[in-house]
């Protein structure tokens, strides 16, 4: 009987203490963190949330860049953060494809984190060197046919979303192409405008602008079907039946987050993705905004966990 009440009043102590951080709660600015280098698509969301988010006055948010290791630095400092409301990040979806290349992991991708919001979706786009004397997915693929292992393609690094999203390519199309990795796709993108590598599979944000500014060629979205991103560009699967890889962005905090602050933060977001100027904002840079519950993301996290598990045992593809 002693360890019962002792138990419960330790449950109530716990309430009380989640109760009162919800009640105080901001009582500081919010760090938002941003796994990768400054200017590519994840940054460039965090940024433009936490602005929004900071003009509205309801909280302030900074925007912090960690990058390294395809998030995982920046995740890793989240997951050990206090649960406090105070340190969020926001990820992509390489977020559900790093535990296939990096084990052990250090933390998990679902239990260690609490979910806020997803922010937004976008196709990635396949886009080569405009050197490059190809115009369609089916001439890339004759072209690399013909020089097997001879097309280098860039990516974010061993085992990001970018290379996986090239190498389910390779293996549906039959072909070889050369891996180069990059310490985030922005380095790696600015080899392929240079021409240090000739293709790659890159998010829209990226990828569009370059190829508006005549400096890539956009061959392919890497959606199903069309996007209103790019509705000129045809899927990938018109070519490559069953191919499709989209990009997703979320808010994630520490595991254990009161529900009180889940539900402020989720609330917060979501007012800033309605705002007319960030949709317009977002919609410029080929995204899709999206918004939602907290529920309705931790069931995407937990659906692209297993499907991404599933896309690497199914093809053997390997880090190198």
């Amino acid at each position: 009987m002693k360890n019962l009440t002792s138990l419960i009043a330790a449950l109530l102590c716990g309430m009380a203490a989640s109760l009162a951080l919800a009640q105080q709660f901001p009582s500081k600015p919010i760090r938002l963190l941003v796994g990768y280098e400054p200017g590519g698509p994840v940054d460039t969301q965090a940024r433009i949330i936490g602005q929004r988010i900071s003009q509205s006055g309801a909280l302030q948010v900074l925007v912090e860049n960690r990058p390294g290791a395809d998030g995982i630095i920046a995740s890793d400092m989240v997951a050990k953060s206090a649960s406090d409301g105070y340190t969020l990040i926001l990820v992509s979806a390489g977020h559900a494809m790093n535990p296939n290349f990096v084990k052990p992991m250090p933390y998990h991708p679902i239990n260690d984190f609490t979910p806020i919001a997803q922010v937004s979706t976008s196709p990635f786009v396949l886009v080569v060197h405009p050197s490059l004397p190809v115009h369609s997915t089916q001439e890339l693929i004759q072209y690399a046919k013909e020089r097997p292992g001879q097309l280098n393609y860039g990516s974010a690094g061993t085992g990001s979303s970018l290379m996986l999203a090239m190498e389910l390519f390779n293996g549906i199309a039959g072909i070889k192409m050369t891996h180069i990795p990059y310490k985030g796709g922005a380095p790696a993108t600015t080899d392929l405008i240079a021409g240090r590598v000739q293709v790659m599979i890159n998010n829209a944000v990226s990828s569009l602008q370059n190829a508006r500014a005549g400096k890539l060629r956009a061959l392919a979205v890497t959606t199903l079907k069309r996007s209103s991103a790019a509705p000129d560009l045809p899927p990938v699967s018109d070519t490559l039946p069953g191919y499709e890889v989209e990009a997703w962005y979320g808010i994630l905090a520490p595991k254990g987050l009161p529900a009180a602050v889940t539900s402020r933060l989720n609330a917060e977001v979501v007012k800033a993705l309605a705002q007319p100027d960030v949709r317009e904002r977002m919609v410029t840079l080929g995204l899709q905004v999206v918004g939602g519950t907290p529920e309705q993301f931790a069931n995407l996290l937990k659906n692209e966990l297993k499907k991404w598990a599933k896309v690497v045992a199914d093809s053997g593809i390997k880090a190198d």
